[in-house]
């Protein structure tokens, strides 16, 4: 007979969540350490930069704010996109190729789908278009 011996205390050494919570509380410990750690970084690097003092004017480019850097936007502009023929039209071929089936899909669920409304409301006008010749 096996013999567990348990701890009936929280001390924190025996943790009997599941996988998913573990990795949770885990995940908001590691934010939290983020954080903080962050925090400290910007404060050293306030207490450096304001005892380097301002940067010169031609470090900045005519910038009146600072560099953006982290999940900040970086404002940017395409100028020129440059790819060989050949590779983008394979790109496009690949992508005929691929709408295919979502074309065949498409077709078959609006055509249940005509049907479906058919059965359930018959007094639909069904349109046919005749095209006759006269005879000469």
């Amino acid at each position: 007979m096996t013999d567990a011996n348990f701890p009936l205390t929280a001390d924190g050494d025996f943790d009997d969540l599941p996988r998913t919570l573990r990795r949770e509380r885990e995940s908001r410990a590691r934010q939290a350490r983020e954080v903080k750690e962050r925090e400290q970084q910007e404060r050293d690097g306030r207490a450096m930069a304001s005892s380097m003092g301002d940067p010169p004017a031609y470090l900045s480019r005519g910038r009146a704010q600072k560099p953006m850097y982290g999940d900040d936007p970086i404002p940017a502009a395409v100028h020129r996109f440059d790819v060989p023929f050949l590779r983008l039209a394979m790109f496009f071929m690949k992508a005929v190729l691929a709408a295919i089936p979502a074309l065949i899909l498409l077709g078959a669920i609006l055509y249940f789908a005509g049907k479906g409304l058919e059965a359930y409301f018959p007094e639909l006008v069904r349109m046919k278009i005749l095209i006759t010749f006269p005879p000469s």
